[in-house]
């Protein structure tokens, strides 16, 4: 009898690990960030950027809330949506800090930078970041920074928005695909927080053409409605 009842734990035993092993298995599967690429964090070994635009009033508004020191995009000049990052990608997930520590960059090159991202440390953690995984040099990664941004046009309707507006993010969406022929809606999507728009990101190949990418989607605005704060200054 005692013979049986520990068969019997001992297989229940071995269940209950077997079923968290398959649990742990398609939770991998279910969620790609947790599932990494064989070519973790090596430079230059990724499958597409991300162009990441932020609106700047919506930042400045969140830091003004939080509290924090001023940042110095906040300061009153008219910025809307200025570039946060350039990012390599892999089909599921992304590399970061694939260099430490980073290669010096050049201040000669943060001045330049500052008409896009006017936060000079903004610019040496994209670098440190995201910049060491794109397997280019310090001056040729801000070079590729420079000609993705130019690839995309800003509709006119968010250049110089006087007053605050609500806007569905499919609309924010619909609007870069119709001022850039060749963007698609697989290639691009809108983040927010809680109330309001945060970002455009764009997916690009690694020679900057727009190209679609599904994962990118998946950390999408699910609100109907967010807000865009208008731009400072100006």
């Amino acid at each position: 009898m005692f013979h049986s009842r520990l068969h019997s734990l001992s297989c229940f035993l071995i269940s209950l690990l077997l079923s968290a092993s398959l649990f742990t298995s398609l939770s991998i599967l279910a969620d790609p960030a947790m599932a990494q690429d064989k070519r973790q964090n090596a430079p230059g070994e990724f499958d597409f950027y991300v162009l990441s635009l932020s609106w700047s009033p919506s930042f400045c508004e969140e830091a003004a809330e939080r509290g924090g020191r001023s940042q110095i995009q906040c300061s009153g000049r008219p910025y809307a949506f200025v570039v946060h990052g350039l990012w390599p990608q892999y089909e599921n997930g992304f590399p970061e800090y694939c260099q430490r520590p980073a290669p010096r960059l050049n201040r000669n090159i943060v001045s330049s930078m500052l008409d896009l991202m006017p936060a000079p440390g903004l610019i040496f953690n994209e670098w440190d970041k995201h910049g060491t995984c794109s397997g280019l040099s310090e001056r040729n990664y801000f070079e590729a920074i420079r000609k993705a941004r130019a690839t995309v046009k800003i509709p006119a309707e968010f250049l110089d928005l006087s007053q605050a507006r609500t806007v569905a993010p499919a609309d924010v969406e619909e609007a870069f695909i119709k001022a850039n022929p060749g963007l698609s809606s697989a290639a691009v999507s809108v983040t927010c927080n809680r109330t309001r728009l945060s970002e455009v990101r764009i997916c690009m190949s690694k020679d900057l053409q727009f190209r679609a990418c599904e994962e990118l989607d998946r950390r999408a605005c699910r609100r109907d409605q967010v807000t865009m704060p208008p731009i400072r200054g100006g």
